[in-house]
């Protein structure tokens, strides 16, 4: 056969792929005008993206608003362990759980400063103090106002959970210089029941607006693998969302199995479905800080530098996360290095120079 000169062949290249039809969102709002709400639906149909283009999203988002490599590195200390009256079916310090856990006492303000300060050392900019409380006593005030105020004069940002606050406990703790105050929603609204009985939905979200309206910033976020389904997590995701106005910052948890809790032997959670959860709460909640906190050092590497791709620009770093593992130090700072990430110092979410007014 005679060869067929090189000039004579037609080469058809292969028709382009249609562009995935954009998921559904809330129109962006007039100049000062309220944003329109996500619903579950709209939520979901981001969830159902394709990985690429899921994550393609998110990160464009993200860059509109922060430097994409950039992290905030928070640390958590357990101030006062175990003992608490609510019925969590995650948690460890729960008294209605048989657990290894032994309640203590609330710490001496003299060692929450002291770790405060180790905190610093390492590198970290915002110090979290939390307590196993359904709320604080009024004979707790005191000593929690006073390490407000010794932690903040080292120069990091201050964050506690305490559980429910009323008016008058988020006005003493913003006086005494609180930046910001955690308390999560768990779950979807729908699912709550099957994690918590001991405290209602709306008790969550009252004190969410006792703590906004005392001008502290709101740290809420959730936990993902407790059996929920992906309709629960967009729902969860529409809820904190639809918050007005949404938190400075949403802390993103995946369920750490503990023995003796209700929850003990679920099986994880997909690492891909982690992602996808972040990603989704980047695009819906684009100036907030996504915080990977319990269930990071479950994740392995490649999982969190895809949560970072995702939009995640926080983590709880050190060597413990209240009462469970996290990953350390060391392998922290590797991490970062390895990726071309840097810490922001204390006061620093992140921001792009290109639009800094974004919230904590």
């Amino acid at each position: 056969m005679s060869a067929v000169p090189v000039s004579t062949i037609v080469l058809h290249p292969r028709p382009a792929a249609p562009a995935p039809a954009p998921a559904p969102e809330p129109a962006s709002p007039a100049a000062g005008g309220a944003r329109d709400a996500w619903s579950v639906d709209a939520v979901q149909a981001l969830f159902e993206l394709p990985f690429a283009d899921l994550l393609l999203r998110a990160q464009l988002v993200h860059r509109e608003h922060f430097d994409p490599n950039a992290m905030q590195l928070s640390t958590l200390l357990s101030i006062k362990t175990g003992g608490c009256s609510e019925d969590c079916a995650y948690c460890s310090q729960s008294s209605h759980h048989e657990t290894e856990l032994k309640a203590g006492k609330l710490l001496e303000v003299e060692a929450v400063v002291d770790a405060a300060r180790a905190a610093k050392d390492a590198g970290a900019g915002r110090f979290c103090m939390g307590a196993a409380w359904r709320s604080p006593q009024a004979r707790h005030m005191e000593p929690l106002l006073r390490m407000v105020r010794e932690v903040k004069a080292l120069g990091l940002e201050t964050c506690m959970t305490l559980g429910m606050l009323d008016a008058q406990q988020a006005r003493a703790l913003q006086a005494a210089g609180l930046d910001y105050y955690n308390h999560n929603l768990d779950t979807d609204p729908d699912y709550y029941g099957a994690v918590i009985t001991t405290r209602t939905y709306q008790d969550r979200l009252d004190t969410l607006e006792h703590v906004r309206a005392a001008g502290v910033k709101v740290c809420c976020g959730g936990i993902l693998g407790m059996g929920e389904s992906r309709r629960h997590r967009a729902g969860l995701v529409a809820q904190l969302a639809n918050l007005d106005p949404y938190p400075e910052s949403v802390p993103i948890n995946q369920l750490v199995p503990i023995e003796g809790t209700p929850l003990a032997g679920t099986p994880p959670l997909d690492p891909i479905e982690f992602v996808r959860t972040v990603a989704v709460a980047r695009i819906t909640m684009p100036r907030a800080v996504v915080r990977l906190s319990a269930g990071r050092q479950q994740l392995g590497d490649a999982a969190q530098a895809l949560a970072f791709l995702a939009g995640a620009n926080s983590m709880f770093y050190g060597d413990r996360l209240l009462t469970t593992g996290n990953a350390e130090v060391d392998r922290d700072r590797d991490l970062l290095q390895r990726l071309g990430m840097h810490a922001n110092p204390p006061g620093e979410p992140g921001t792009n120079s290109r639009n800094p007014a974004t919230a904590g």
